[in-house]
């Protein structure tokens, strides 16, 4: 077997192209699986980052320093952890690896720690109120007659889900459509007016729903003399949702490309058939989650429709015809009973809310999902195939 020598590397020269040479005795290349995935050895270190600062947050916390209790121990651990991470990031790297590696674990563990609070909130409140949801009469009934320490077969909250599904109804019917034509002034006609808007709108975000339902009592109740009823608190709540909804869909419409806007314009469409035919169908999710908040931010209020509305024991569906109840009144005055039979008929009553929010959430994102031109399995399904011609 003969070698061949390989032919000494020239320096290059300016002007002169270089081709570089192929090694055909180099080792093969290890392929990479994907870009987002970490390889072996990266999940080595990942991981035993983590279970080394494990260990000394068990060795100071438990060993040198008396700090009992979970809290101390989670807090030493991540600690621990980061600066476990940072080492064995610039043993392998500089500085660059050495931030990205303690900025990802810090954007993780706060992610961690916003689901784990959210499935903590959920599963404490479930917890505390499956009792009475197994009673079909919990859906079903309302609470007339019905004493806060009366077992659970008695009485329910079909009540309050109606007045609250009524009052909520009445509040987006006035908040969407001024909502999102808000947000569209604001972001295709502009001007001078137009800041003046956003600013009121921005400063009526942080609005104080007390604030809210004492204007709508003043004017709406005092000054024009109609009763407290549930179209006086679904006003309170539409007040509350209207600076949401305009804010965040002002958001989404200020993102929308404006290629979009000038081709539509340079194709001989006005600025209103713009707007409505490509500015908020190329919006519409966004405008589905500004929806969302501004419902997240109305089903839960309690102090403007206690002012406006007042809370009622039996079943109200007349929006204007007296006192109407709703799901976080009825949470509000079960839990001051002080019962513990009313505290649970309570924590049941914000799972159903909990239930109620979920449902509207998951609504809203189908409706704005955006068309696919592939038909759905229900589609597929019913479609008969043709019959086939005879030749």
């Amino acid at each position: 077997m003969t070698m061949t020598e390989s032919a000494p590397e020239t320096t290059p020269v300016a002007g002169q192209t270089h081709l570089p040479t192929y090694d055909a005795t180099a080792a093969p290349a290890v392929p990479r699986t994907s870009l987002g995935r970490l390889s072996p050895d990266e999940k080595f270190t990942l991981f035993g980052s983590w279970a080394a600062g494990l260990g000394l947050a068990w060795l100071i916390t438990q060993r040198l320093v008396p700090m009992p209790g979970p809290p101390w121990f989670l807090v030493t651990w991540f600690v621990m952890g980061l600066l476990v991470t940072a080492v064995t990031a610039a043993m392998t790297g500089g500085m660059t690896e050495v931030r990205d590696r303690v900025a990802g674990a810090v954007v993780t563990a706060g992610a961690a720690i916003v689901g784990a609070v959210l499935v903590s909130v959920v599963a404490f409140v479930v917890l505390r109120g499956w009792r009475p949801l197994v009673h079909p009469n919990f859906f079903t009934h309302d609470m007339s007659g019905v004493g806060p320490k009366d077992p659970f077969d008695r009485g329910g909250v079909a009540h309050a889900i109606l007045g609250s599904g009524i009052e909520l109804g009445i509040g987006l019917l006035i908040t969407l459509p001024l909502g999102i034509g808000t947000a569209v002034f604001m972001t295709e006609v502009g001007g001078r007016f137009a800041r003046v808007v956003r600013t009121i709108v921005e400063a009526m975000t942080a609005l104080p729903s007390i604030v809210a339902g004492l204007f709508v009592y003043t004017v709406f109740i005092v000054a024009l003399g109609y009763p407290r009823s549930g179209l006086a608190a679904s006003l309170a709540i539409a007040v509350m949702m209207l600076p949401i909804i305009a804010r965040a869909a002002d958001v989404v419409l200020r993102v929308v490309p404006g290629g979009l806007r000038e081709a539509s314009l340079a194709l001989g469409a006005s600025r209103w058939r713009t707007v409505w035919h490509v500015v908020l169908p190329t919006a519409r999710p966004g405008l589905a989650t500004a929806v969302i908040l501004g419902v997240a931010r109305g089903v839960g209020e309690t102090s403007p429709v206690l002012l406006t509305s007042g809370a009622a024991a039996f079943m109200v569906q007349n929006p204007t015809g007296g006192v109407m109840n709703s799901l976080p009144l009825f949470i509000y005055s079960t839990v001051r009973s002080g019962e513990p039979v009313a505290i649970t008929r309570a924590f049941a009553a914000a799972t159903v809310l909990l239930g109620l929010v979920l449902l509207l959430f998951v609504t809203a994102r189908l409706l704005a999902r955006p068309r696919s031109a592939k038909p759905s399995v229900v589609r597929r399904l019913l479609r008969r195939p043709t019959p086939k011609r005879a030749s």
